[in-house]
């Protein structure tokens, strides 16, 4: 490669969007993602005898380094002393072992080519380091040998993508919410709001809402059976036998994919301004629980995902969505 341009009409460019929620991967110019798996993965610690608790179907890190289990059906299998972390925090990484493990996963089983045949486009938080954006592409040009690199900001993408090179973004992910300004293709750093109410938030107010109805979360890998029962009336399921013993990361986990799901299937969004009497006329949405128990759910399914805008409807003071562009 000479004068630092890598370019041209059909360059086979590979794209990473790498999140704290999901890991997304693909071709440049495609419809979507080639794959999008969790960002979360599961770490089992090698023990005193040199081996690792089920090392099957799992990635071997370094020489004489943890076991990691990648991808949705990997990490959700229940396996002894297997802790679930994840390699990024406020959206940079953190942990580069684990970091890398996922690369390795994603050029291994979902691009299934060599690593060197493809450039790559990745994307960056705005307040990505410089001494973490060196040491992402020394491990991109260093271990994978790709043939060129790029660093994006995901708002300047996100701005490009609706075909705009200047505009506001607020981008609301898994732990934070940010409005961002771009102008000509730049982020104008000094502009950043961030908030901690984001998708986490709404897991953690979920969560909330289910203890005060004394809703028991179990997730399904402990459920050999369950009955149906009447709504409202206690679950009637059997634990399975012989299960692990599970770290308490990788249930809480588990238990959070089951809030996950909840939200997917019941929050929603007010069309207007948050009102308590309209809220309470909406329809209710029933939902059924792994463990088989079911009610339906009426105002708070809107009253949750208002906090995004509304801080006064939750008990925290940080500044909504709303107040970051204002």
């Amino acid at each position: 490669m000479s004068g630092g341009v890598y370019g041209g009409d059909e360059v086979g460019a590979l794209v990473f969007d790498i999140g704290s929620y999901t890991v997304r991967a693909g071709y440049a110019g495609e419809d979507c993602p080639k794959v999008d798996f969790p960002t979360a993965i599961g770490m089992v610690l090698e023990r005193d005898d040199g081996s690792t608790m089920m090392e099957i179907d799992g990635d071997k890190g370094k020489q004489g380094g943890p076991t990691y289990y990648i991808d949705t059906n990997a990490l959700r299998v229940p396996r002894e002393n297997m802790e679930a972390i994840s390699p990024l925090k406020n959206g940079m990484v953190e942990d580069w072992d684990s970091f890398q493990a996922i690369l390795d996963h994603t050029y291994k089983m979902h691009v299934k080519s060599e690593a060197s045949l493809h450039p790559v486009l990745m994307s960056e938080a705005p307040w990505n380091t410089r001494a973490k954006r060196e040491k992402l592409t020394e491990l991109m040009f260093e271990h994978y040998s790709i043939p060129a690199f790029f660093l994006c900001k995901t708002a300047v993408l996100t701005a490009f993508a609706n075909g705009r090179s200047t505009g506001l973004i607020l981008d609301s992910g898994a732990t934070h919410t940010t409005a961002i300004p771009v102008h000509d293709g730049y982020v104008l750093q000094q502009g950043i709001v961030k908030s901690p109410l984001a998708g986490d938030f709404i897991t953690m107010q979920c969560r909330e809402l289910f203890q005060e109805m004394n809703i028991e979360l179990i997730p399904p890998y402990m459920i050999a059976s369950k009955e149906a029962v009447r709504e409202g009336s206690p679950a009637n399921w059997k634990r399975k036998e012989k299960l692990p013993q599970v770290t308490r990361s990788w249930h809480n986990y588990m238990c959070n994919c089951v809030i996950q799901d909840f939200q997917a299937s019941v929050l929603q969004v007010s069309d207007s301004t948050y009102d308590e009497q309209v809220a309470a006329q909406m329809p209710t949405v029933h939902y059924e629980f792994p463990n088989g128990y079911n009610c339906d759910f009426g105002a708070e399914r809107l009253k949750i995902p208002e906090g995004l805008f509304d801080p006064s409807n939750v008990k925290l003071v940080a500044g909504s969505s709303y107040q970051m562009i204002l």
